[in-house]
């Protein structure tokens, strides 16, 4: 619980935002000194990084990117997705997840979400399968894992990859295992906004060493050896060109970064969770809020986000005008997410329509994110859930 000690005069009236990145003193240092060794882009810190992050995750192939984005883009790609191969996954996500489908030569196929997880409904999975299937991009969405275990023995009896979206995800745990330490493969983010942070960046964990190396190849432009290799003092600057690839390498400025936001992950998640579920114990009896429900299988969440739903008659209000009353009172929030085959393309193009998806559309009319990030006070939570009292006319402790 909240203490109710928490001094009123204490609340800072500055903006607080919904998510601020936490950076140590020893990671500016770090970022300054790689600045100054004069190798800036990949490089040994990449190594490094690479390395810590395959460590942490326990995964057999571990490689840095230049987003979680291009993460999906070259998982996808490595499955050579032929014209009508299909990939499912969830309308409630980033468009990053359908974009990358598209854009590897697959038709996104949806299927709806679990209301309670907000994580694709693993129970319909079977009837959304056919010929054309090819894989499934489950989304571990605000951070809460997917339940795998029945996810994975369907894609096996049907022969399907699986490619987990973990973009929310780093640092959680289902059934006593790591996200990123078994299954097939998994994309994992480090954008500002996320559990740690590159500035941008991202990596791509897998098991499949053929799906590695057309990552590690397609990643910098099809070169069959990295900068590093060819312009140290060790290296050579004879290269060739094994397939036409992208420029989505991960440079040492942002891995310099990268190597101390690991070291603090389990810090910022256990801080993360103590935000999460103080929210939970504040909010359990607002008829205003519907709150992220809790799975029966064993898992640890990441808490990348906290998303109740607002209720929209018992608030009195709709999800913009609380937004816009909130951002009046110098407190910022979120809209994760509203759902992606409403967007214009993927109704022109696939014939998407509102009502395909009824959970997900419930939420993605309605959920919103709060302010959560490790550097957050117990006086800034106060300050929130206070704010979201005045607005509906509650009195709280």
């Amino acid at each position: 619980m909240l203490s109710a000690a928490v001094d009123a005069s204490a609340m800072r009236e500055e903006y607080l935002p919904f998510a601020r990145p936490s950076i140590s003193k020893e990671a500016i240092a770090e970022v300054v000194a790689c600045l100054e060794s004069g190798w800036i882009t990949t490089g040994p810190r990449v190594q490094q990084f690479e390395h810590d992050l395959k460590g942490y995750l326990d995964a057999p192939f571990c490689l840095l990117l230049s987003s979680a984005t291009a993460g999906l883009h070259l998982a996808l790609l490595a499955l050579d997705l032929q014209p009508g191969d299909e990939v499912i996954t969830t309308p409630l996500t980033f468009a990053a997840t359908l974009n990358t489908i598209v854009l590897a030569g697959g038709k996104p196929v949806l299927v709806d979400v679990d209301p309670r997880t907000r994580n694709i409904d693993v129970g319909a999975l079977d009837s959304a399968i056919n010929e054309r299937t090819r894989a499934v991009v489950p989304v571990h969405f605000a951070g809460l894992p997917v339940d795998l275990d029945p996810l994975y023995a369907i894609a096996f009896k049907h022969g399907l990859r699986v490619i987990e979206d973990a973009a929310h995800a780093i640092g959680a745990w289902y059934k006593g295992r790591r996200l990123g330490s078994f299954g097939d493969t998994q994309v994992f983010s480090f954008h500002p906004n996320k559990n740690m942070t590159t500035g941008e960046g991202g990596c791509v964990t897998t098991r499949d060493e053929e799906l590695a190396r057309k990552t590690l190849l397609l990643r910098f432009h099809g070169i069959d050896r990295d900068a590093w290799s060819r312009f140290s003092k060790e290296g050579s600057q004879d290269y060739d060109i094994l397939a036409p690839g992208y420029k989505y390498n991960m440079m040492d400025i942002q891995a310099a970064l990268g190597v101390h936001q690991l070291r603090a992950l389990d810090g910022f998640i256990a801080r993360r969770t103590k935000l999460a579920e103080q929210y939970q114990q504040q909010l359990a009896d607002w008829p205003e809020w519907t709150l992220p429900g809790k799975p029966g299988y064993d898992h640890q969440h990441a808490w990348h986000l906290y998303t109740p739903l607002i209720n929209v008659e018992a608030a009195g209000m709709d999800r913009d005008k609380f937004m816009s009353a909130m951002k009046a009172r110098n407190i910022g929030t979120g809209l994760h997410y509203e759902c992606a085959h409403l967007y214009a393309f993927y109704r022109e193009r696939f014939g998407f329509r509102r009502g395909q998806f009824p959970h997900a559309e419930h939420i993605g009319a309605r959920t919103i994110s709060l302010p959560l990030f490790p550097a957050m006070t117990d006086a800034d939570q106060v300050r929130v859930i206070r704010s979201m009292a005045e607005l509906f006319g509650r009195r709280v402790a």
